[in-house]
């Protein structure tokens, strides 16, 4: 597993190698030494899956309240999304910006996205998958989230979002 930095050094591109033969192919997708030895959280404390019927699907911006914020790694198993971190930490020079790539079951990519940022994505095509593997559990009363298309933050979707829960159209914009 190759793990690079993006243009917010805190956020991880993880590339898989995979071999293969006549039987198909192997790829490591976790590994938490190569993990932490990057600056990455690499404990696992819940494994979550989210499954989209439509492309143009969007979910997020969502993060965590501390102290219960949570690092995760974000891969796509089938299909693919367009996923975005943005970073929500009030003392960084970096607040408000985001990064993004594709993640596809065929590019194999994975975004890690460290504590004190927001998550979100937008399949790209239908019956979309994505695997999370998370450093801290879920708590409902611990979630928050700020608006998809906040002004302030100006995620460039790269298509129409067709599905998006109410939830996660009446977050409130950064600020407010």
């Amino acid at each position: 597993m190759r793990v690079s930095a993006l243009e917010l050094p805190e956020v991880l591109l993880l590339e898989s190698d995979a071999s293969g033969d006549d039987r198909g192919t192997f790829s490591r997708w976790w590994d938490g030494a190569t993990l932490a030895e990057s600056g990455a959280d690499p404990h696992v404390d819940q494994i979550s899956l989210s499954t989209n019927r439509l492309g143009g699907t969007l979910r997020g911006i969502h993060f965590q309240a501390e102290p219960f914020g949570e690092a995760k790694t974000v891969r796509c198993i089938r299909g693919s999304a367009f996923d975005v971190a943005v970073d929500l930490r009030t003392d960084s020079p970096n607040r408000n910006r985001w990064v993004a790539r594709e993640l596809s079951a065929t590019n194999g990519l994975a975004l890690y996205v460290p504590k004190g940022f927001g998550h979100a994505f937008l399949t790209l095509e239908d019956d979309t998958a994505l695997l999370y593997v998370i450093a801290t559990p879920y708590r409902v009363d611990a979630a928050r989230g700020y608006r998809w298309n906040d002004p302030t933050i100006g995620i460039v979707w790269p298509k129409p979002v067709v599905v998006i829960s109410d939830r996660d159209q009446t977050w409130p914009l950064i600020g407010r």
